[in-house]
């Protein structure tokens, strides 16, 4: 058991004592440390008196050499018991002589220590020297003592300590005793009425005071707040049955809540209510009205089970109505809870009616939202003061809750449209933000991937173009290899412009759907003829092209891309083979519209997978897929104001429609048409990038049209080529320069260009021209912007509006 669980008596106890024996032990610790002290002064003093008598007689042994007569003088430390040893040495420090006689010479040390008296190895050990004269010294004299004397003296102090403290604890005992029970007994008198107050619940235990101290005034106020507890402890017992009452009320209360709460319309919520009013408050007539302000009328809504009877005696069945006078309706009306607990004793025609039907008093409590009363509760008992104080107040609580309910039934319907349409909306407005938020963030990786396709591009175009000695295989492909640059290039550009609405400028052309559905057809040639065979696997291709089809205005690589998109997504529906149609035609509904047909007899999708399947990174296929092709074909649509369609059924396959507005061509306008047409100038041309093979096919394609260029690895590297040029005399007569390199970066380079020849145009070519046009943050000393990958024909027509406008030098 630990101190602080022990009884207060044995801690009063143990206090006392404790305090007793530590300032006994100290006061006699420091007598008998103080004594061994005195002692040991006491035994140094009596061996050097000693040593020096025995010195002073053996002064003539060693000074005659006579080992015997020096023997005989230390054979008077007999005398002393506690001498243990002792030896002569004479001048040299040989041992001359020793005592005992005939004990040998190992106790005694070899060679001899300095002058003095020590304490070691449990003895006193004594170096004395042996003098002549005064200050002729003839020899010494070793004397080592025990200590026994002083370990009797200790025992004996020892013992007489014991025996004191021992004595003392007693007494100490003896009088703690005595004091501890003028403190202890009344704390124990208040811990047994403490004790029987908490076992027994007798609160009229009270604690004699004894005295005016501290304990006594604890007493007292023990005493005191005794009697505070028994007085609430009655109060508390008193109302322990109206609290009862309250309680189950509110726990009724509870129920009703929470089952009206479940409900959602007004006829359930007010058949619950009286019904649990019939059951758990036992009611004789209940029945809720609806007030009618227009009118100034009641109409019954609903009647309990068990007061039909009543109802029909009284003439208010379902949908009857009640005049409001001057009687406690008018007044419930206001937002009172009105309780008429003799009904008899009323004059008013209501409370006579109810009267006339055998009921004795009742409670009218409002149905109310937000101060406005919209209907009433009725609850009445047969017999008179029917309704104690805590009924009331339970029922209009009830009617307060109950109102609310109804009020939220009455909102529900609305709340429930409200929400469909803001569902609709909503995934609407969060289709376009994911594709929005697709666009910028495929808008990074767009300048790495138009560098990348930009040699391809100049080279396609200028093989097209140059080499006429092509064989119609070979010229398809390299047509094919340039259509699929393009649509690498849409692509990319609708991967940063994702879900943009078209620019009013966007270049649109017509297109013709059975000249693109060929084209197609070629470019997914391998996904649904080549790889399917490759596993055993046969794809039917039908195509059912209307003649006579008329053309709209669009961007062909967008459409033949989305084209594409639906072909790859119908070859994956069927991995075990079927049938792929594509078909063209008039809208039947709008002959202003054309559509295509994706068809496949796959695997069809369920009404949840229709609804996501245009979102972005939503995918069916696993690893396999990415979620963005169909969302991509939703942006191209969207951009050309078109409309998709999507039919499905899960083991029917798919149909997408994609429908196009039949518009007027817009004429290419002649002037940029002459612009290009004009013959050519043999230019000095500086091309500045970082991408070699950008550089390489710019110059070879440049070179070709018979112009002269240096190309520039950088933008530093431009500048200084353009300056050392123009200290030559050879100026350049056009500067075409990349946006993004590093250190030294296209807005420098033009700055820096211009700062030094203001006549000279420069072009930027860069992956995010659009983007620079798109935001008006074209730099001011930049004189046009070419997106990458550049088409030969807009990059040669820039050459001839820049250097046609400039005057630019050959």
């Amino acid at each position: 058991m630990s101190f602080r669980d022990l009884p207060i008596r044995r801690k009063l106890m143990s206090v006392l004592l404790a305090v007793s024996a530590l300032m006994l032990l100290i006061t006699c610790t420091t007598f008998i440390v103080y004594e061994l002290l005195t002692f040991r002064q006491g035994m140094v003093k009596n061996v050097a008196t000693l040593g020096q008598v025995i010195a002073a007689n053996s002064t003539a042994a060693l000074a005659f050499d006579n080992a015997a007569d020096a023997a005989e003088v230390l054979d008077a430390l007999r005398a002393e018991p506690h001498v243990v040893a002792a030896g002569l040495y004479d001048r040299a420090g040989h041992l001359f002589a020793r005592f005992p006689a005939q004990a040998g010479a190992d106790g005694l040390p070899a060679e001899l220590e300095a002058d003095g008296y020590r304490f070691e190895r449990g003895r006193l050990v004594a170096v004395i020297p042996v003098t002549q004269h005064g200050n002729q010294r003839l020899g010494t004299l070793h004397i080592e003592t025990d200590l026994d004397a002083l370990y009797a003296r200790l025992r004996l102090y020892g013992e007489i300590t014991a025996a004191v403290i021992a004595l003392s604890l007693l007494l100490a005992f003896v009088l703690s005793r005595f004091l501890q029970q003028q403190i202890a007994h009344p704390i124990l008198r208040l811990a047994q009425a403490a004790k029987s107050v908490s076992e027994d619940g007798d609160y009229s235990v009270r604690v004699e005071t004894l005295g005016r101290d501290e304990v006594s005034q604890l007493t007292g106020a023990f005493n005191q707040m005794l009697a505070q507890i028994q007085q609430q402890h009655r109060e508390l017992t008193d109302n322990a049955a109206r609290v009862r009452e309250q309680l189950d009320r509110l726990n009724l209360l509870h129920r009703i809540t929470r089952a009206i709460g479940e409900r959602q319309d007004l006829p359930s919520i007010f058949q619950v209510l009286i019904r649990s009013l019939e059951d758990s408050l036992a009611i004789d007539f209940g029945c809720i009205c609806l007030h009618d302000a227009g009118e100034q009328l009641l109409s019954v809504t609903s009647i309990g089970a068990r007061g039909v009877p009543t109802a029909t005696a009284l003439g208010m069945t379902s949908g009857a109505k009640i005049a409001i006078d001057g009687n406690g309706l008018a007044d419930c009306l206001r937002g009172n809870l009105v309780y008429e607990p003799e009904i008899a004793a009323v004059s008013f025609p209501f409370p006579q009616r109810l009267a006339a039907a055998g009921l004795g008093s009742v409670v009218f409590a409002p149905l109310a939202v937000e101060s406005k009363v919209f209907g009433v509760l009725i609850a009445s008992r047969r017999a008179q003061q029917g309704f104690s104080s805590v009924d009331c107040e339970f029922l209009r609580q009830l009617s307060e809750h109950a109102g609310l309910a109804a009020h939220q039934a009455q909102l529900y319907g609305a709340l429930q449209q409200a929400y469909d349409d803001l569902r609709q909306t909503q995934q609407a407005i969060l289709q376009q933000e994911r594709l929005r938020v697709l666009g910028q963030m495929a808008s990074g990786i767009a300048h790495d991937i138009n560098n990348a396709i930009s040699p391809v591009a100049l080279y396609t175009e200028s093989l097209l173009e140059k080499e006429t000695g092509l064989s119609a295989n070979a010229r398809r492909q390299l047509e094919t290899i340039q259509r699929a640059v393009d649509d690498v290039a849409q692509t990319v550009l609708r991967m940063r412009e994702f879900y943009r609405h078209r620019d009013t400028d966007l270049t649109l052309a017509p297109v013709k759907l059975n000249q693109l559905v060929p084209q197609v057809i070629d470019l997914t040639r391998a996904r649904w003829y080549d790889i399917p065979q490759q596993r055993g696997v046969v794809i039917e291709l039908r195509t059912e092209l209307a003649p006579g089809l008329p053309a709209f205005m669009g961007v062909e690589s967008e459409i033949r891309e989305a084209l594409t998109n639906l072909v790859f997504n119908a070859v994956d529906a069927m991995p075990d083979g079927g049938t792929l149609s594509i078909r063209t035609g008039l809208a039947a509904d709008a002959p202003s519209r054309v559509y295509v047909d994706v068809i496949d007899s796959g695997v069809g999708m369920d009404a949840d997978t229709q609804r996501r399947c245009l979102e972005p990174f939503f995918t069916t296929k696993g690893e396999r897929g990415t979620g963005l092709g169909l969302s991509m074909v939703y942006g191209m649509v969207k951009r050309h104001s078109a409309d998709i369609e999507v039919e499905s059924a899960p083991g029917r396959g798919t149909r997408m429609r994609l429908l196009f507005l039949v518009m007027p061509q817009v004429d290419a306008s002649p002037e940029a048409g002459a612009a290009a047409a004009g013959p050519r100038q043999r230019l000095r041309i500086l091309v500045i990038d970082d991408d070699p093979l950008v550089i390489n096919s710019l110059r070879d394609t440049l070179q070709g049209d018979g112009h002269a260029v240096t190309a520039a690895d950088g933008g530093q590297n431009g500048i200084d080529e353009f300056l050392a040029a123009q200290r030559r005399g050879q100026d350049f007569s056009v500067v075409i320069t990349d946006l993004g390199m590093p250190y030294v970066d296209g807005r420098k380079v033009a700055a820096a260009i211009k700062a030094a020849s203001r006549e000279t145009p420069i072009i930027m070519l860069t992956g995010w021209g659009q983007r620079l046009v798109a935001d008006r943050d074209v730099p001011a000393e930049v004189d046009k912007v070419l997106n990458k990958p550049p088409k030969l024909q807009a990059l040669r027509e820039a050459l001839v509006e820049c250097c046609a406008s400039s005057g630019a030098k050959r």
